[in-house]
């Protein structure tokens, strides 16, 4: 029997009583549920349709059915990123962010077992950032924060941000650094180049900004985990490196990029064994960890489902890569943490 510990660390929720701000400050740049069906909604924004999503989003029995059926034993809950609005007044994010925040952490207390929470805070302003990050870890018993790849057009190691960092470090909080408001979106109306080419290029970009500012040197125990393998980054890696060595006046770190990739954590959303074992060979299976984009189109179902197929693995390092791993890096002790008597679902299981 199976024992290995399956946490699904990238997951999206929303609350079917989402909080419509657009008609509150009547500003329609605000996203809004509107429902379809019982099983179904649409996130709108503008008065157009950012994306279709069902009740797997809000409902938390029928996320919990589907971790039955597909051997998951936790699942890391996480706002959607179009939520995080950085580009609002400060006080009206900070108002959406408890909202989220509330409502993540009233679904952990229902199901202290089988849910993680991150919360999400207005990165657009730091101080606020900050007071909402320490409610969130502190009084809600959050894990983490989610965060945007980019705040407004300012990469991560923008210094208007370099506050919200130092206090992650200080308070021992992990990030998860989620795509959003993509890199060259404009040029990718077609073809939903948004969420494959897109995605992975503005990952790249924000992982890079911390690689190469120092800021891993500045807070050498700071935790952070980027989104769908890093996006393209473990592919760019030696072309930073070389750069880093015939510009010397750009270098901000004691070591090259390569070595700073290799402290950061990423999921494994790559849905391919070759893409997969290639991210290992970069930063070693300890920074890697399960996640599968639950619940939309776009996610592995299972989640880890290319770990358990990748055969170059041992069992110590498939569990790392299901569980272990996050568990590590959201601090949290294994013990609290027992898998399951239920063997996992069996597709695609290797």
């Amino acid at each position: 029997m199976d024992k290995t510990l399956r946490i699904d660390f990238h997951t999206h929720v929303i609350s079917e009583e989402f909080l419509n701000l657009a008609e509150k400050y009547n500003d329609e740049r605000w996203p809004i549920l509107e429902k379809t069906c019982d099983c179904g909604a649409n996130i709108m924004i503008k008065g157009k349709k950012f994306r279709e999503i069902t009740d797997q989003a809000w409902d938390t029995e029928t996320r919990l059915k589907d971790m039955e059926e597909e051997g998951i034993h936790i699942q890391v809950l996480s706002p959607i990123p179009v939520t995080f609005s950085y580009w609002s007044d400060p006080e009206k994010g900070l108002e959406l962010a408890k909202f989220q925040n509330d409502f993540i952490a009233s679904i952990v207390q229902k199901h202290p077992t089988k849910f993680i929470g991150l919360a999400t805070v207005p990165l657009q302003d730091t101080k606020l950032a900050i007071q909402e990050m320490d409610r969130a870890i502190n009084e809600l018993g959050l894990k983490g924060i989610q965060i945007g790849s980019n705040v407004n057009g300012k990469n991560l190691d923008d210094e208007a941000l370099d506050e919200f960092f130092r206090a992650a470090h200080e308070m021992d909080v992990p990030l998860f650094v989620h795509p959003w408001e993509t890199l060259g979106r404009e040029r990718m109306p077609r073809h939903n180049f948004m969420y494959m080419v897109g995605m992975p290029s503005e990952t790249a970009l924000a992982a890079g900004s911390i690689i190469m500012s120092g800021m891993l040197d500045k807070y050498p125990n700071l935790k952070i985990c980027f989104a769908h393998g890093g996006g393209s980054l473990p592919y760019l890696l030696p072309r930073m490196d070389k750069g880093w060595n015939v510009w010397p006046q750009i270098r901000k770190t004691e070591h090259p990029p390569s070595h700073y990739a290799k402290l950061l954590y990423y999921d494994s959303l790559v849905y391919d064994e070759n893409n997969l074992q290639f991210m290992i060979d970069r930063f070693g299976a300890d920074q890697i960890i399960a996640g599968s984009d639950y619940p939309f189109l776009l996610r592995e179902a299972p989640s880890g489902k290319v770990v358990d197929t990748l055969t170059t693995l041992s069992t110590e390092e498939k569990q790392k890569i299901h569980g272990l791993n996050a568990l590590r890096f959201l601090g949290l002790d294994i013990e609290n943490y027992q898998p399951l008597e239920k063997v996992p679902h069996e597709e695609g299981r290797g």
